[in-house]
């Protein structure tokens, strides 16, 4: 089952790497980067500002504190299901590209993937920028047609009677996956059932692990 929405995407700049090594890439953004600071199209101070905006404030472990609240509060995880954009608003996460959000709750009978088969549309306040397998074609023509496949290449598998739901995010709309608290974790305040919830499971390409535990 799928749970696609038609796509009327805006251009976005997604061209964003994870790479901390000079590629040739990074080294052609860094020229450019500096013509448009020398040009005053860019300012230096401005443009740094949004760099550490998404390198300290912005970034998966918002999302990570959006699951732990999901998992320690019931009312929260009810107004999740509601209206999951108010929902995180109200713990200070929203933004550009996360203006309309759906929570998507991995259970027993059904587990969720999020993708965005035609460009690499990502909610931004809760996960960050995208990685760079997101926004490849691989992924986006296979994880529709082949989820399993997909998970296997991830080192995740799941039962065969688990339903995998594919959901396609559109320039309206994204997603984030609430996965499952691993069994062992009772007890455990918010800031350590955070630390254990990955990006790639907020994706639904990942499943929380205790350190050490296979996926």
């Amino acid at each position: 089952m799928s749970g696609r929405h038609e796509h009327d995407h805006e251009h976005h700049d997604h061209d964003h790497h994870e790479s901390t090594s000079l590629s040739e890439m990074d080294l052609r953004v860094r020229a450019l980067e500096t013509l448009l600071v020398e040009k005053g199209y860019v300012d230096p101070a401005a443009l740094d500002l949004i760099i550490e905006s998404y390198e300290t404030r912005i970034g998966p472990h918002n999302g990570a504190r959006v699951v732990a609240t999901a998992w320690l509060d019931p009312d929260f995880m009810t107004d999740l299901r509601r209206d999951a954009s108010a929902a995180i608003a109200s713990l200070g996460y929203g933004g550009r590209q996360g203006e309309t959000m759906v929570a998507l709750e991995n259970t027993d009978s059904v587990h969720n993937m999020v993708v965005c088969t035609l460009c690499s549309c990502y909610p931004w306040p809760v996960l960050g920028l995208p990685p760079a397998w997101y926004k490849s074609a691989a992924y986006r023509s296979r994880v529709v047609i082949d989820p399993r496949g997909v998970l296997a290449d991830f080192g995740v598998s799941l039962p065969a009677e688990r339903e995998i739901r594919v959901w396609d995010s559109t320039a309206e709309v994204r997603y984030l996956v609430i996965p499952q608290r691993p069994a062992g974790t009772e007890g455990w305040d918010h800031d350590a059932l955070a630390a254990i919830v990955t990006r790639d499971s907020m994706i639904g390409t990942g499943l929380v692990t205790l350190p050490g535990a296979a996926a």
